[in-house]
């Protein structure tokens, strides 16, 4: 019996091998994935269809992974594209720790102690690691994964062993934390709401690159961004904002993998953000330029540990 299947795997290698079961690998093999478009609604008449227009030519010739969540509460416009795929978070999930640590906060009916604003100051405003992995630690798995069921971000996964800056995120949960961070509901306080505004207006101009870039100048930037290398998928560059002002209150998460280069993965983000703060707000002048370009040295790994 075993030599009967051997000698019929010698028999099917060889038929592979010269060709003669070309036609039935070739039959089976299933048709290429469509590639993901630009999906948006909105209650003002042609925005969707310029917002989908003007992203999707953004992104015309750019190589990499790009992943885009848009929403304006203003006119109830939406923008995706590949909502539901998986990012190594890199500091983008610093945001997802703040808002962690004030839920719980707010759970204990507490303030915040004056080393954690010290540390969720520095975490936040300078992307500072060693900030992040000391409220990860105390912290604790059970109460990340308890404010992300609050928060209804059942996507997100956080990465183990410490290493925060793998934990799994999308777009979706993205927005999700940011519309909670925009807007009163029972899983994060006005007072809470409003710290995590302030840290994210302040963060440091060599960092305020990305999502805010073509904002206009009578709308209020708030941003985080992360940025990684690793050896599989380049540079993982991502950038989330949230803007408020001249009629419209509106956030955007842009997350990118395959880059080339972390400088190539900002443009791509950037090239994006300009279209999209242009077709909400296209009666603005003046428009706002990120202050520098980033530095590829400032890299936000995960901790060793």
């Amino acid at each position: 019996m075993t030599q009967g299947i051997s000698r019929r795997g010698r028999l099917l290698a060889a038929a592979v091998g010269t060709g003669l079961l070309a036609p039935v690998v070739v039959a089976a093999t299933p048709a290429a994935a469509a590639t993901p478009t630009v999906s948006c609604t909105s209650a003002k008449a042609g925005l969707a269809a310029k917002l989908k227009k003007d992203i999707t030519g953004a992104l015309a010739g750019r190589k990499g992974t790009v992943a885009i969540g848009l929403y304006d509460r203003s006119t109830n416009t939406t923008c995706t594209l590949r909502a539901t795929s998986s990012f190594d978070s890199a500091s983008t999930v610093k945001v997802t720790v703040l808002a962690a640590l004030l839920w719980d906060a707010k759970k204990h009916n507490r303030y915040l102690t004056d080393r954690e604003v010290s540390l969720t100051r520095a975490m936040i405003t300078k992307s500072d690691n060693n900030a992040t992995s000391a409220l990860w630690k105390q912290l604790g798995m059970s109460k990340i994964k308890g404010f992300l069921a609050a928060a209804g971000m059942t996507r997100t996964t956080p990465g183990s062993g410490g290493y925060w800056g793998l934990t799994q995120i999308n777009v979706n949960d993205e927005q999700k934390l940011l519309k909670l961070v925009t807007a009163r509901n029972s899983v994060l306080s006005d007072n809470s709401r409003a710290y995590i505004l302030k840290l994210m207006g302040q963060v440091v101009s060599s960092q305020r690159w990305g999502t805010p870039a073509g904002a206009p100048s009578k709308v209020a930037v708030h941003v985080k961004n992360g940025w990684l290398q690793r050896a599989t998928h380049g540079w993982r560059v991502h950038s989330l904002g949230t803007f408020n002002g001249a009629g419209h209150d509106y956030t955007i998460t842009v997350l990118t993998q395959d880059n080339s280069t972390m400088s190539y993965g900002v443009t791509t983000i950037q090239n994006v953000a300009k279209a999209i703060h242009k077709d909400l707000v296209p009666a603005a002048t003046a428009r706002y330029t990120p202050t520098s370009r980033p530095s590829e040295a400032f890299v936000a790994v995960p901790p060793q540990g």
